[in-house]
């Protein structure tokens, strides 16, 4: 069991989806964990008492991970909360879908506002706290595998997330030594209420099934690995990427070739 006791976690967009795996799975852990949200504030109150449920401590914080004044404030409150800072999640996102040469300029700016700008200006203010306090800390930098795959229709995102990618790499490198660690998640196709603004239910029950583990992912198990790597046990993993996707990104479509019988390719 991941121990996490007095340690103090914000995770960003955590009242939905990902964000709210994760805040549950550090508090499951013993962690004091600011939940915070921009628009969702009922939802965020349910994830706060989730938290204690499980034995943990939880506050909500609203800011808008298109403000950076916003964005800087939820520090400087959720500091002021837990007197200080030791896990930082950064998993705000936003995304819309269009070929980009259809795009609405607005809401492709949108995602890279909140997507990477977002992302930027909260680990640097995060950090810039944890380097003054001195005692180290933890960054964990929920990206995707849209980082290094050029899937159509998402332009921005696939952007947004390339560059979260690198950030967290280099911010890995400038911070080791200041002890404070920082690492990727790449989460596959997991079950969110944001995948519900892009596909039907029918469509996520069939084609989950399709995928190489047969489902699609959980927040609990995303939640889990970001725990993983906040352990102190873990000490020597920075600058690392772990995936929790079910295998989707193996080739898992060449199998076809593979199990089609010989009659059938005639």
């Amino acid at each position: 069991m991941t121990d996490l006791t007095g340690k103090r976690a914000i995770v960003s967009g955590a009242s939905m989806g990902i964000g709210h795996g994760v805040a549950v799975a550090l508090a499951r852990c013993g962690a004091e964990v600011v939940v915070n949200y921009r628009s969702h504030g009922d939802e965020a109150d349910k994830v706060v008492a989730q938290c204690g449920q499980v034995g943990g401590k939880a506050h909500k914080v609203r800011a808008d991970f298109a403000n950076r004044d916003e964005i800087e404030g939820l520090v400087e409150e959720s500091v002021g909360l837990m007197g200080g800072v030791d896990i930082v999640v950064s998993n705000a996102v936003y995304s819309d879908r269009h070929l980009f040469l259809e795009s609405d300029l607005e809401e492709f700016r949108k995602t890279i506002d909140v997507s990477m700008w977002g992302a930027f200006f909260f680990v640097r203010a995060a950090a810039q706290r944890m380097v003054r306090a001195g005692n180290g800390g933890n960054v964990v930098v929920i990206s995707s595998p849209h980082a290094h795959m050029a899937i159509p229709g998402a332009m921005a995102y696939n952007m947004a997330k390339a560059a979260n990618d690198q950030m967290a790499r280099t911010a890995a490198c400038e911070l080791a030594q200041h002890r404070i660690r920082v690492n990727i998640v790449h989460p596959g196709w997991t079950d969110t209420p944001g995948e519900r603004k892009f596909f039907s239910e029918q469509t996520l029950a069939e084609e989950g099934a399709k995928l190489p583990w047969g489902r699609l992912g959980s927040i609990d198990e995303i939640g889990r690995g970001v725990a993983f790597l906040c352990d102190p046990e873990n000490e020597y993993i920075t600058g690392s990427t772990l995936t929790i996707d079910g295998g989707i990104q193996l080739p898992w479509r060449e199998m076809y070739r593979i199990n089609e019988k010989p009659e059938q390719r005639n």
